[in-house]
């Protein structure tokens, strides 16, 4: 299944929960582990997107499907225009069956992470997942992050070599 491309309004509520989890951490000092919540989401999302056929890709398809119909309402009720045509569509690559590996254990590390994290971490964890499944789609941050399916199957195909050849001992 192929996610829908993102909208100019879609846009628009992404960039609106970017700003809003990124804004606290600006003032707050910019400390880095304050980051880890969101950004730890940010990138299951985007490797969402390259999950074709996963229960990963099909979330992913339907935050870019919420985000533009929240968008478009919003915006249309703010502005009284909102525009349905979609943004440039891109993509990250592909993911091997060993990249496949590295994000399987991802999701596992970022759902155990929100099991044991306060309210207002579970909060910047959604914004993150939903920012980067939903401005992945789009040619400019598909292209800026478009190493990212690399390092996944590059780590997996390292953690296969290890296995393979190390007589199951670690």
């Amino acid at each position: 299944m192929t996610s829908p491309g993102l909208t100019l309004t879609g846009l628009a509520i992404s960039l609106a929960v970017l700003y809003a989890n990124l804004r606290p951490w600006w003032k707050g000092g910019h400390e880095a582990k304050k980051l880890i919540p969101f950004g730890s989401a940010f990138v299951l999302g985007a490797a969402s997107t390259v999950c074709a056929g996963g229960i990963l890709g099909w979330l992913a398809g339907c935050t870019v499907s919420a985000a533009n119909r929240g968008g478009s309402t919003g915006t249309g009720v703010v502005t009284g225009t909102a525009s349905e045509a979609p943004l440039s569509r891109g993509s990250m690559g592909q993911l091997t069956p060993e990249g496949a590996l590295v994000v399987f254990l991802l999701t596992i590390g970022v759902v155990l992470a929100w099991k044991a994290a306060a309210k207002a971490e579970q909060k910047r964890m959604a914004g993150g997942a939903f920012c980067g499944s939903t401005l992945c789609v789009t040619a400019g941050f598909a292209s800026l992050l478009d190493w990212l399916p690399g390092l996944f199957n590059e780590g997996g195909a390292q953690l296969r070599a290890i296995v393979e050849n190390s007589g199951g001992v670690l």
